[in-house]
């Protein structure tokens, strides 16, 4: 069984979230593990049409981001890897500094220090230099930088759609393939 955590940061993209942890769901060997952010749980309550409570259902379990005692805050704690969806460029920032603060940031960097994938959507634009400093510390210490670029080529039908494909994409690192991908032909 694959065990991925899912991180949720402030950054407007709070559907890429939910399309993540949707997709997450409709796989039968993945346990599902969700930090969401102080500063996402105000985002999901703009953009979402559900409440965060109902978004951390489609979980397997859940953790509160100050309980930096949980369980993904060590490496004793074997996952297939993490997903930061959507990534705020303060948490992308706290990444590339190692400043683990709390109990999204430390997973992070506790899946760098392990050598497991994790991936950081990247929710910002336009970039300035220090944005995409922080792209490239991340990216040299092993993150993938996996910004929420639709894919166009698809003919998404509505952004449900969209983010749903750019969802899945984000997921391909992690070992995760969707059937609800449109490859390029």
């Amino acid at each position: 069984m694959k065990r991925i955590i899912i991180g949720v940061s402030g950054a407007s993209g709070a559907l890429f979230a939910q399309k993540v942890l949707e997709i997450l769901c409709g796989e039968k060997n993945v346990e599902s593990h969700l930090i969401i952010s102080k500063a996402a749980r105000l985002t999901i309550a703009l953009e979402l049409d559900i409440d965060v409570n109902e978004l951390s259902l489609l979980a397997d379990r859940s953790y509160a981001e100050e309980n930096i005692a949980a369980g993904p805050a060590s490496g004793s704690f074997c996952t297939d890897g993490m997903i930061i969806a959507p990534c705020s460029v303060h948490t992308l920032s706290a990444i590339a500094h190692g400043q683990a603060s709390n109990l999204l940031i430390r997973a992070a960097d506790v899946t760098l220090k392990e050598r497991r994938p994790l991936v950081l959507m990247v929710r910002e634009t336009p970039l300035h230099a220090g944005h995409i400093k922080a792209m490239l510390a991340a990216t040299q210490m092993g993150a993938i930088i996996a910004p929420p670029v639709p894919a166009l080529y698809a003919k998404p039908g509505s952004i449900e759609d969209m983010a749903g494909q750019t969802a899945a994409r984000a997921l391909e690192p992690l070992g995760i393939s969707s059937t609800i991908i449109k490859r390029w032909k």
